[in-house]
């Protein structure tokens, strides 16, 4: 397909190809016929019927990304597509307490599974990159954790804890450089559906009433350590984001002097 091609000669990372496809594939089944030519009005109805169907903004913005992607990019089209992006819901994360996640990790019995969601937690990495950890990415002496081509194909350094050195290195012995630390029984690394579902059995299993999901010890890390006083410039560099306002919005849910404030009832 040649709009898959030129993703991919773009250099866009798998899922986004993925992503952007899927989103290809509903435009190109609401018109029938005749989606080689740019209507902007359609284009509109398009991105109405989405928003009436319930979908999110981000949803949303994500098929007219695709949308213009492919006119833009793959045919060449030099019609302005004049659509505005629809406007972002401003929801806070959710973060767990540091008790929540103690009582998470420690509920684990598997060994792999404890280390994965620690790790995820104590080095805040999004569910992709901690299962794409290969022994080679973890520098023990060094006590930090190498994340090749996170996010937007970025390469960045974050934190690793002094207390999963044992049981890391109980997962690494043995294992080639190039091997995966949390590898799959049938071979291969873990896939994120499988860490998201030992996430969900843990939280589940300590009854913890959040709306929570594996992105949650990324958000937790985060705002741990702005409570903790680290700046905030570092977390930026430690959560791999290019904006800093995308690190702020967890200011937001740590407020040391909102907390003293008592209410009036």
């Amino acid at each position: 397909m040649k709009v898959r091609n030129e993703l991919r000669l773009r250099n866009y990372s798998p899922k986004t190809v993925q992503n952007y496809l899927a989103c290809l594939r509903g435009y190109f089944g609401y018109l029938g016929f005749g989606y080689q030519f740019c209507d902007v009005q359609k284009i509109r109805s398009f991105l109405l019927k989405k928003q009436d169907d319930g979908f999110a903004p981000q949803t949303v913005n994500l098929y007219l990304n695709a949308i213009k992607f492919y006119y833009y990019q793959t045919l060449g089209v030099s019609q302005k597509i004049n659509v505005r992006f629809a406007k972002r819901t401003k929801k806070l994360p959710v973060v767990l307490t540091r008790e929540e996640i103690e009582r998470l990790i420690n509920c684990i019995n598997n060994r792999k599974h404890k280390v994965l969601i620690a790790l995820a937690y104590g080095a805040g990495l999004r569910v992709s990159e901690v299962v794409s950890l290969k022994v080679k990415d973890i520098r023990l002496d060094e006590l930090t954790l190498h994340i090749r081509q996170a996010k937007g194909k970025k390469d960045r350094l974050t934190l690793l804890s002094v207390k999963l050195i044992d049981d890391l290195w109980y997962l690494m012995k043995g294992k080639d450089m190039n091997d995966f630390v949390f590898d799959s029984q049938r071979g291969g690394r873990l896939t994120t559906r499988t860490a998201g579902k030992i996430f969900e059995k843990a939280i589940l299993k300590v009854g913890i009433q959040k709306d929570a999901t594996f992105h949650s010890l990324r958000h937790s890390f985060a705002t741990h350590l702005l409570e903790n006083g680290t700046d905030i410039r570092y977390v930026q560099v430690l959560l791999g984001h290019n904006n800093i306002q995308t690190t702020q919005k967890y200011t937001k849910v740590t407020n040391p002097q909102l907390r003293k404030i008592k209410s009036p009832l």
